[in-house]
């Protein structure tokens, strides 16, 4: 188990590695400059001297692999430099945004777990199998909405067409409601399809029918016997759905105009800010990355099988 969890971390941070080189790279192809949007401003009256100057503490003008080995070397120590446009260190801006984006990105999680969940459940109902088909339908419909329209078609809904939501000054609690709904409906369509999949897979196994030969329930078979079974491949996918969920976050914080780090992020485009962007690239693939681990941690407690296979006593 001690090889497997090394070979795991090891894995993870060459994902870390990979995700923050490729974003250096792509960030220093980007046309513009972010000293230069904010300090070449004719109100702030620098002279040309003393733009070169602050390029000059921002190491703007040493070559870029230079600047590759410093960022890299700061990040390994927890620091992720300082924004151009805030003026203050990029951590105190993640820190300050991220715990808004984490309780979205969560909330939604959830909701979307309950809706595949109940979707899964009403299709094995028997009084609903002439609906099964339709039911089953649901997920690939789910899929094929993009997110900022879904938000948009959320809005017009349920705070002007029903006046259910605010979206002038709403309670905090109010302001996420129609953000984790957003969230969660294109969430929740592929661990629905995978959690049917699995489960009539499941149910055609030996030990189901074995568990109905010996009088068990409909639905006792189903929760004892075929969902407990049916959970594993789910449980993988939901590993990398939460994963993408807060990268998902960012657009609809965008659409509702929420604090967090896609609001962060949109300004940061908008500036050129690019010790912001890594940060953000990095963060995300640092969740990615931990929850796939949390994952592959937990999966052995499902099935004891895993645990003979990764040399678990």
């Amino acid at each position: 188990m001690r090889h497997y969890l090394l070979h795991r971390a090891g894995l993870g941070l060459l994902v870390l590695w990979a995700a923050f080189s490729l974003s250096f790279v792509l960030l220093q192809v980007l046309p513009g400059d972010a000293v230069l949007i904010k300090f070449q401003n004719p109100d702030l009256g620098l002279s040309p001297q003393q733009i070169a100057e602050m390029r000059q503490a921002y190491g703007a003008d040493n070559p870029l692999w230079q600047q590759y080995l410093h960022t890299l070397a700061a990040m390994l120590h927890g620091d992720f430099g300082y924004s151009v446009q805030a003026g203050v260190p990029v951590s105190q801006l993640i820190i300050s945004n991220l715990p808004g984006t984490l309780r979205l990105a969560l909330c939604g999680f959830l909701l979307a777990a309950l809706l595949a969940f109940a979707l899964a459940a009403l299709c094995r109902l028997p009084a609903l199998r002439s609906l099964r088909n339709l039911l089953q339908s649901l997920p690939a419909l789910f899929i094929s909405v993009p997110t900022f329209w879904l938000g948009i078609a959320l809005i017009q809904l349920f705070s002007f067409q029903l006046r259910w939501i605010p979206v002038i000054n709403p309670s905090p609690w109010q302001g996420l409601i129609l953000p984790i709904i957003t969230v969660a409906i294109p969430i929740s369509a592929p661990l629905a399809q995978i959690l049917l999949r699995s489960i009539d897979e499941v149910s055609t196994r030996p030990f189901v029918a074995v568990a109905r030969a010996k009088g068990a329930s409909e639905s006792d078979v189903l929760w004892r016997h075929v969902l407990r079974n049916a959970l594993l491949p789910v449980l993988t996918v939901a590993g990398l759905l939460l994963g993408e969920l807060i990268a998902g976050a960012l657009i609809t914080e965008t659409v509702f105009g929420l604090g967090g780090l896609g609001q962060l992020t949109q300004q940061a485009v908008n500036n050129q800010d690019v010790a912001v962007l890594q940060a953000v690239v990095v963060i995300s693939a640092l969740g990615f990355v931990v929850i796939n681990l949390a994952v592959d941690l937990l999966m052995p407690l499902l099935d004891p099988r895993l645990q003979l296979l990764k040399g678990t006593p």
